[in-house]
């Protein structure tokens, strides 16, 4: 069976189980952005490993810079793995993308709040600007104090609804 042919196929269970996998996934203590791409990437080929190697520099709003979250930036790619173009001169195809990522980061926007990390975690300029590029560690506080795992989830599900809408278009 080919990759499209099981995006197709998945019932609503299977991604509803995905959304709750991306969320295990970040209760693991895996980033935003690892979380969400992991739990859909074995539908587009890309195994687990190399799926929580091109998202890990995602965390933290971009290498914990608190710009775009990683949960929203896990939906760029995943877009552009379903939707994505392939020739440089498709320019149809790169505006088809574009408009998917729109429609998917407002949806997110008008769920969250904002799709940048350091709004959604309420973090004001100097906070920002103290920013380090050590990870947090992840404590039961950790989890208490932080929205990412609701963000994680939200992002996991405007990605299964997606899906759901392109089978049933």
């Amino acid at each position: 069976m080919m990759k499209d042919e099981r995006r197709m196929m998945l019932s609503e269970q299977e991604l509803d189980e995905r959304v709750d996998k991306a969320v295990d996934n970040f209760m693991q203590g895996y980033g935003c952005c690892q979380s969400v791409l992991a739990a859909f990437a074995d539908l587009y080929g890309l195994d687990h490993t190399l799926a929580l190697k091109v998202a890990a520099g995602f965390g933290g709003g971009v290498g914990r810079m608190r710009m775009m979250c990683g949960a929203v930036s896990a939906l760029v790619i995943l877009v552009g793995l379903d939707c994505g173009q392939t020739e440089g001169s498709d320019r149809e195809g790169k505006s088809a993308c574009y408009k998917v990522v729109q429609e998917l980061l407002e949806q997110s926007r008008q769920a969250n709040g904002s799709i940048i990390c350091a709004e959604i975690l309420g973090l004001k300029g100097h906070e920002k600007a103290l920013n380090s590029y050590v990870a947090s560690p992840r404590t039961a506080e950790y989890y208490k104090t932080r929205p990412c795992a609701a963000k994680v989830e939200s992002a996991a599900r405007i990605f299964a609804d997606y899906l759901k809408r392109k089978v049933n278009a």
